[in-house]
């Protein structure tokens, strides 16, 4: 099992973007995972991490794409299993 954090930009308007994520986490990987958290910040900041290592980055890996996240997650769920 794992632990999912999300970190956004809250002056951004980067929520939406985060619940979508998150979402998609939950519906395709919730019973792997402990928990998928929302973690507010600032400074345009868009990251998801799991179990404290950064996957995600947006200013190292620009826009971001749901579908690639949660494979990327699932991966790390197999590598552990």
């Amino acid at each position: 099992m794992m632990d999912v954090e999300i970190e956004y930009c809250v002056p951004c308007g980067f929520l939406d973007r985060a619940e979508t994520v998150q979402h998609a986490l939950l519906t395709t990987l919730g019973e792997d995972l402990d928990s998928v958290a929302l973690v507010t910040g600032d400074k345009g900041v868009f990251r998801v991490h799991v179990d404290g290592e950064t996957i995600y980055d947006k200013d190292e890996d620009g826009d971001y794409d749901v579908d690639d996240l949660v494979a990327t997650v699932r991966d790390r769920i197999g590598a552990t299993a």
